[in-house]
């Protein structure tokens, strides 16, 4: 079976993290070329032992890739993907698709217009804890869910106060970067929500949200959903609980259990069979790697994945987008 050539586009923190999980996967993947104008990308260039290009284009004109990997920040998203698109590629492209419904829209436009897959990477659609959850509220073990919330909290990252990730317009600030993982999960989960409110707060002399918590409804089920960047040294949080008709299921970031009367706690299993180092504020672990595998496999398809849904993009594009203009205004 001939292996899937990839172009990767970004060579920064997420752009190692799928380098280092295509190392994993030789059997399917080759990166072969990399593209990024950082000084710093030519060193890393030379010690994967790839071709680098400053340009998409050039890099495209000059490369016999199969799959574009867009690893840049949020912003250069859009222009990347359409680019990648416009060449007739098949492209994987990091969360969030884009900063706006309307970009979001005309990505996945173009990529049916020029009958290409586009892949994006929403990465605990492929975590254990996840997939356990889709499965309970698919099956309905555990009866109808009722109420859920979802939370994920974070010191301040300081180490990037001077760069994008802090200005909206490249970032989309804590909506785009952290409540896109659990409001993707809950969109895959329950659909597009009747309606929704939040709340958000800032300390004197801040000029981003620090916090945001937003309620999700949904008729009978209510869910909840918080982000944060405190000004604090906190732990990284990342946990969620959903309360069924027949019991609840708790994942508090280090362990998911299922909660009945009259029976033991159901304890998980959720160890990757691959855990793969990431460099970055995530521990090791198999998430990325169990992506890039189920996109390999779709790829070899031209099937979309059944995970990342249009209809569930561009929903989760509309709140991000109402939530980012009421707070704005």
């Amino acid at each position: 079976m001939n292996k899937i050539r990839v172009g990767l586009v970004g060579t920064g923190g997420m752009g190692k993290v799928h380098y280092a999980n295509y190392q994993h996967l030789p059997e399917d993947y080759e990166v072969v070329a990399v593209c990024d104008n950082s000084e710093a990308s030519a060193q890393v260039a030379k010690a994967w032992n790839v071709r680098r290009y400053l340009h998409l284009a050039d890099m495209l004109d000059a490369e016999d890739v199969d799959v574009v990997d867009v690893c840049t920040p949020t912003f250069l998203h859009h222009d990347m993907v359409m680019e990648s698109l416009s060449h007739g590629k098949t492209t994987i492209t990091e969360k969030p698709i884009a900063l706006s419904l309307h970009d979001a829209r005309e990505m996945l436009d173009e990529a049916e217009k020029q009958g290409c897959q586009l892949y994006v990477a929403q990465v605990l659609q492929f975590t254990k804890e996840v997939q356990a959850l889709r499965e309970a509220v698919k099956s309905g073990v555990y009866g109808k869910p009722l109420d859920a919330y979802f939370e994920r909290l974070s010191a301040c990252p300081r180490w990037a106060a001077d760069g994008w990730l802090f200005d909206v317009k490249k970032s989309g600030l804590l909506p785009y970067d952290l409540h896109i993982h659990d409001l993707d999960v809950i969109v895959s989960l329950f659909g597009k929500p009747e309606s929704f409110s939040f709340t958000s707060c800032q300390g004197v002399g801040k000029n981003y949200p620090e916090q945001f918590r937003v309620n999700y409804n949904y008729g009978d089920l209510h869910v909840g959903g918080e982000a944060a960047w405190f000004n604090a040294d906190i732990p990284w949080t990342a946990r969620w609980r959903v309360y069924f008709e027949n019991g609840m299921m708790i994942n508090d970031g280090t362990t998911l259990k299922a909660y009945q009367f009259d029976h033991e706690p159901v304890v998980f299993d959720t160890t990757d069979e691959v855990m793969v180092s990431t460099g970055i504020n995530v521990p090791p672990c198999g998430w990325y790697y169990n992506e890039l595998k189920h996109f390999a496999e779709c790829i070899r398809e031209n099937k979309p994945t059944p995970y990342v849904t249009r209809d569930q993009l561009l929903t989760v594009m509309e709140i991000l987008e109402e939530i980012s203009e009421q707070w704005r205004k």
